[in-house]
């Protein structure tokens, strides 16, 4: 079986209604096993007392955020390379799903830094390229939406999609390129010298397990109403043609 019959509209709605029950379940009792767990069953941290607990909702939102966009990336590349209508409609699916990530880790990011640094926003080099990448979201819906013929939508936002990827890699390795900034660096490495303690980082782990899945339980539902919308529009214009 190829990879690419998912690609036929009606196998990848078909296929996709069979796993997102299951998908909303392990999402679900990801999600809240690790918040629990997390927020109520960890101590405070020594130096940051019980601000670190924000760290349950902002690094797996910001990593949703930044691989949401590649996901779109890798959608873009299948649409520019093979045509399959799938996805591209993925792609514009994903994007509301990574801009609402991309706020999350803004939103969650300014309340852990206030009471750390003193001030709800720095112009960091991981802080400016993130809301440059959340304005590249807004971009990318924004241009879907202006232009009627989904062809040319889908190969415009592409383009779109090809640039904005360039602020997705600075937001994920900003610290690595620039020393100056108030931003950490990386919580997660497969460094395991580098990580953060084990009592935060096992339930750290699960809610990035929940996020990953709900971002995919999201896609899978909003592809698929994306398909429904392009039939629909599809008819419409036929019958407006009769």
């Amino acid at each position: 079986m190829s990879l690419w019959e998912y690609a036929n509209p009606v196998k990848f709605i078909r296929t996709t209604d069979k796993v997102l029950p299951w998908i909303w379940t392990l999402a679900g009792l990801c999600l809240v096993t690790g918040l629990i767990w997390g927020f109520f069953l960890t101590p405070n941290d020594f130096r940051q007392g019980s601000t670190v607990k924000i760290i349950y909702i902002h690094v797996p939102s910001a990593l949703m955020a930044i691989n949401a966009w590649f996901m779109m990336l890798v959608a873009s590349l299948v649409w520019i390379v093979r045509r399959h209508h799938v996805s591209a409609l993925a792609a514009r699916a994903a994007a509301p799903v990574g801009a609402v990530m991309t706020l999350i880790a803004l939103a969650t990011g300014a309340f852990w830094g206030q009471p750390m640094w003193g001030t709800w926003w720095a112009w960091d080099p991981r802080l400016t390229s993130f809301l440059i990448l959340f304005l590249f979201y807004l971009g990318y819906m924004a241009l879907w939406e202006a232009i009627e013929n989904d062809d040319t939508a889908a190969d415009l936002t592409s383009i779109l999609c090809l640039v904005g990827s360039v602020f997705a890699i600075l937001s994920r390795y900003a610290v690595n390129f620039w020393n100056q900034g108030l931003h950490q660096g990386a919580t997660l490495s497969l460094d395991k010298e580098e990580n953060i303690s084990d009592v935060f980082w096992f339930p750290l782990l699960v809610c990035i397990a929940g996020f990953v899945l709900l971002f995919i339980a999201l896609v899978f539902l909003r592809t698929q109403t994306e398909i429904r919308a392009r039939r629909t529009r599809a008819l419409l214009a036929r019958e407006g043609q009769a």
